[in-house]
């Protein structure tokens, strides 16, 4: 696939559509019944095109769009939490990188848009429901992508995958885990990590995030980080100036990283 096989497109409220330019009649939904190829292969991006009652416009296929755009099922990490964990983790080019609790592959997006060609990327999820969704998101970002890393997928939990895990890399340089529940999956794992790797986790409730600190303390990791990221949106107001735009306070979950 190259990137001219899908499409991106936007409406005026920001409501974003990942589009498979497949050359018969498909039911998108919020679009209708049309033909995607007959419809849209020739519309160039920034190129505007009416679908129905709706007027989008074609869009690069960048990182912002396709996660507004991705298929979801299961809750995602979205760009404020994704990004600290890129930033904290330290990911760049060529890193090896295991992510358990893939869930509809939000994070996974963002780790593969820095990893480059020579990067490794290994997802572990139990439940088949969620994997589907989110190596489908994978697979639009690869097509729409020049580079993306050697991606390799196991079906289970994290604990039963460590011998399949070994047959794709020795050694991680950075470990994520969005679970349930984390001290078995840091006992099991804090051994795959590089010496100076990092491994963070991802916990709803402040109680998840006690019970990591203490088994990454027993695996003999270092935990150099943990707490919250609150995020405030400001917008203009109607009378002149700029004011907090009313809506929930920012509040995802609470973050943990540590180091071997």
């Amino acid at each position: 696939m190259t990137s001219g096989d899908w499409a991106v497109l936007v409406e005026e409220n920001g409501k974003t559509y990942v589009v498979e330019l497949v050359d018969q009649q498909v039911k998108i939904k919020g679009l209708g019944v049309f033909n995607p190829q007959q419809k849209l292969a020739d519309v160039t991006v920034d190129e505007r095109v009416e679908i129905g009652q709706k007027e989008l416009k074609r869009v690069a296929p960048r990182l912002p769009e396709l996660s507004r755009g991705m298929v979801r099922r299961a809750q995602t990490i979205g760009s404020k939490d994704a990004g600290f964990f890129i930033a904290k983790l330290g990911l760049g080019p060529g890193d090896s990188v295991l992510e358990a609790g893939i869930g509809s592959g939000g994070l996974s997006m963002y780790i593969q848009r820095v990893l480059g060609t020579n990067g490794t990327h290994v997802t572990v999820e139990p439940r088949g429901e969620h994997s589907e969704v989110a190596l489908e998101n994978l697979q639009r970002a690869a097509a729409c992508w020049e580079e993306t890393p050697n991606h390799h997928h196991i079906e289970g939990t994290i604990e039963a995958s460590i011998e399949a895990i070994k047959t794709v890399s020795d050694g991680f340089h950075a470990i994520v885990l969005d679970l349930p529940e984390h001290p078995s999956a840091i006992q099991a794992t804090a051994e795959l990590l590089l010496p100076g790797g990092r491994l963070a986790c991802y916990c709803p409730v402040s109680s998840q995030m006690e019970r990591a600190w203490e088994a990454c303390e027993a695996a003999e990791l270092s935990v150099e980080w943990a707490g919250e990221l609150m995020e405030r949106e400001w917008g203009r107001a109607s009378k002149g100036g700029m004011r907090p735009v009313n809506g929930p306070f920012g509040h995802t979950a609470f973050l943990l990283v540590a180091q071997r």
